[in-house]
């Protein structure tokens, strides 16, 4: 018997086949489709329906390719949402979270409404602007009309099980990333709400990773001619997901779930929520099994994949073209923050970091490889700086880092994070989501009795690839200018 796992980020999804044997966890991908976001009326939006479509068509594969399907399950990115009507209809393509709409929001609630400390210490969420809070702000201070004829709010994957069960719920680790649940009362929180002036009737029941909430309605299964199938929430949050499929024996670990985003951090009984992660702008997201996830969003691959979309309207340029150029370029000629805003979703990558550089009185990057080795080598700092973090809010020392996720599959940029860091990197797995996701299902349906275990079947499953720091030197040097000498220098006091 196998369950039937849909890992789905922000560029692609998958449906995996995964079952267990041999105290080992496989998988087998069974669709894959492209996750296309669609410029309309100077909005962009999530093509949800055809998601949809295509999260059908993974389920009729999987059923007629001869695969016993014991159960289904989804995980998606965090924070986008849909709103439904009393009548259960949707309103609306959900907004993609990089649209223009909450530009300035964030701020002005912070300034009007609430405090960044008010909403902090309720949430222990890190502030970004899109963040779902705002989202919904920034509706109400257009006077949606979607916001007034709302009944329900669905974040993607509660959206896609509604679409597949007809019932509404939402599942902890998503709904602990909109900054609007409170993770010490655990359940949305409606002060909050009130001030931001959205309704908490809109919020549904939330219930843990690893429940079932119903099954294929008749529609479906004779749209599809297949059976009842039980359709499970797993660590909805890809990132839940991804942390739940790090094959981890240290109960102790740092993580970088390494994809279109970045996100480094450690495992927590309980969320850390105090003046130091305030401080930092650490967030702590639900996890699996009763846990947090103390982490840090950092902007990630899509510097590069945003770079590669431009030249590649000239020529295809493969990532391997990439890599070898990098390599030939001048170590640490020109950096960045990754995390700096102008970065988030400009008009043109490339001459963002033409102008970032310029700005910053940095040699401007001319070729393909220099403008791959500035983000590759500004990534690798950025994570050691989010890294050392991460150890003084746990208050535990991380003796190395696992990394996860399709990132991994850059090796250059696995071996500078080993650099920076002056501590081995273990990478893998490359389907970290997909692996998690099934693990969680498995949980839930009795097959598997934990977490540590689904770990460690995991570690068995995995050609885990280790990286060793190279030229520590160099590398402590870059990083001592990163942080305190350059223009955007992360830290202002000059290290003793």
């Amino acid at each position: 018997m196998s369950v039937l796992a849909f890992d789905i980020g922000a560029g692609s999804g998958r449906a995996v086949i995964g079952d267990t044997s041999d105290n080992k966890m496989a998988i087998k991908e069974v669709h894959r489709f492209s996750n296309d976001p669609v410029q309309a009326n100077g909005h962009l939006h999530w093509d949800i329906l055809r998601l949809f479509f295509e999260i059908k068509e993974g389920i009729r594969k999987a059923h007629h390719g001869g695969h016993q399907i014991e159960a289904v399950s989804i995980d998606t990115w965090a924070v986008d949402f849909g709103l439904l009507s009393k009548n259960g209809e949707l309103l609306g393509n959900p907004y993609h979270y990089r649209d223009h709409h909450t530009d300035g929001v964030m701020e002005h609630v912070h300034e009007s409404i609430i405090s960044r400390e008010d909403i902090f210490y309720r949430t222990g969420i890190q502030f970004l602007p899109f963040n779902t809070i705002y989202q919904l702000r920034a509706l109400k201070e257009a006077d949606s009309i979607l916001l007034q004829e709302a009944d329900t709010l669905l974040l993607i994957p509660d959206l896609i099980r509604y679409f597949l069960t007809g019932n509404k719920v939402s599942e902890f680790t998503n709904a602990t990333t909109t900054q609007l649940f409170n993770p010490k009362t655990m359940t949305w929180d409606e002060e909050l709400l009130n001030k931001i002036g959205v309704s908490i009737d809109l919020f549904p029941e939330v219930v843990q990773p690893g429940t079932k909430v119903g099954t294929l309605t008749d529609e479906i299964c004779e749209e599809l001619d297949v059976p009842p199938l039980p359709v499970m929430t797993t660590g909805e949050h890809d990132t839940a997901s991804a942390v739940a499929g790090v094959p981890a024996l240290d109960p102790q670990f740092a993580y970088l779930s390494c994809g279109t985003w970045s996100l480094i951090g450690t495992e927590t009984k309980e969320a850390v929520i105090n003046e130091a992660t305030l401080a930092q702008n650490f967030t702590n997201e639900g996890g699996v099994e009763n846990t947090f996830r103390l982490l840090k969003n950092i902007m990630g691959l899509w510097i590069l994949e945003e770079c590669r979309s431009e030249w590649k309207t000239e020529e295809d340029v493969s990532h391997n073209i990439l890599l070898a150029e990098a390599a030939q370029a001048e170590a640490f000629r020109s950096l960045i923050d990754p995390d700096d805003r102008v970065f988030l979703n400009p008009v043109s990558m490339l001459e963002q970091i033409k102008e970032f550089c310029q700005e910053t009185g940095q040699p401007v990057p001319r070729t393909k490889g220099e403008f791959v080795r500035c983000i590759l080598e500004s990534l690798a700092l950025k994570y050691r700086f989010v890294f050392e973090r991460t150890e003084e809010l746990a208050q535990h020392e991380m003796h190395g880092l696992h990394m996860v996720g399709g990132g991994i599959k850059n090796e250059m940029l696995c071996q500078f994070t080993a650099n920076a860091l002056g501590k081995p990197v273990w990478a893998g797995p490359t389907e970290g989501s997909a692996l998690g996701n099934l693990s969680v299902s498995l949980m839930g349906m009795g097959k598997i009795e934990s977490l540590s275990e689904a770990r460690l079947r995991i570690l068995k499953s995995t050609d885990m690839k280790y990286y060793f720091p190279e030229d520590e030197k160099s590398w402590q040097k870059a990083y001592e200018w990163f942080c305190y000498d350059a223009p955007f220098a992360l830290l202002s006091t000059t290290p003793k």
